[in-house]
């Protein structure tokens, strides 16, 4: 008998081996729906993700180099703080408290938790639309951006995810550039980075998760006015200068944290 032969029994316990993770995957989905319905359980996720996001930055104190944003934030009040997806999590364990702060999510179920998570962390919420320009997903963005002119006219900033859902990582929408158009207010750049991290490279915009017990940086880059008169051609110019401003900000903080600046 060939010594590399597969019997039957071996064959049988490798099927059965393989298909484990797709008896477990079918039975997360089939109760992951009702889990995502039931109110109670998305508040009491909110709640632990929110305790572990503080944790998380409190157990990761600043590098050497890391920004303050608080005076920042004094100075340039009411702005929109731009952050990329998937570089976000921590994000809103960092805004100074007496400073009043709304966030922008997308009306997506994905982004529902999310959008609790940070109400348990303090923030306003105004849902809005992922969808690019011109499609019907992009009313309800039109609309969310009329909310955020008038929370930044009523003198609170906005956090916004400058690159669109499940678009173009790190290359920042018109959406961001649109608002800092009809309010006039600064766009500030914001990165932070973690030297303990879990990098999902399967995810699309290659999600990081922060872990805690190691240190953090925060990066604040150079504040981006637009023109109320900008034309499609300046908004597009604004768009890219967002887009180097907020990918200069995240290098520099996963440098200083990662000791290669």
């Amino acid at each position: 008998m060939d010594d590399n032969a597969v019997s039957p029994l071996q064959d049988t316990r490798a099927k059965a081996r393989k298909s484990k993770p797709g008896v477990f995957k079918a039975t997360w989905k089939k109760i992951r729906q009702p889990l995502v319905r039931s109110t109670f359980v998305k508040h009491l996720l909110a709640t632990l993700i929110a305790g572990l996001v503080k944790f998380i930055y409190w157990t990761n104190p600043a590098v050497a180099g890391s920004d303050d944003p608080a005076p920042r934030i004094a100075a340039l009040s009411p702005a929109i703080g731009a952050l990329w997806h998937g570089q976000h999590l921590l994000g809103p364990a960092v805004n100074p408290r007496r400073h009043k702060l709304v966030a922008m999510f997308s009306r997506s179920a994905d982004a529902e938790l999310n959008a609790l998570v940070a109400q348990k962390l303090g923030f306003g919420i105004v849902r809005g639309s992922g969808g690019r320009e011109g499609t019907k997903a992009d009313k309800g963005g039109a609309k969310a951006l009329i909310t955020l002119k008038k929370t930044l006219d009523s003198g609170m900033n906005v956090a916004m995810i400058a690159d669109i859902p499940h678009g173009t990582p790190r290359q920042a929408g018109l959406g961001i550039v649109t608002l800092a158009k009809v309010s006039g207010r600064p766009i500030v750049p914001v990165a932070i980075a973690t030297s303990r991290r879990k990098v999902l490279e399967r995810s699309w915009d290659k999600t990081t998760i922060n872990l805690p017990f190691g240190r953090h940086a925060l990066a604040v880059g150079e504040e981006i006015y637009v023109p109320s008169d900008a034309d499609a051609e300046t908004m597009e110019a604004k768009r890219r200068e967002v887009t180097a401003s907020l990918n200069a900000a995240t290098e520099r903080a996963y440098k200083l944290v990662d000791g290669t600046r």
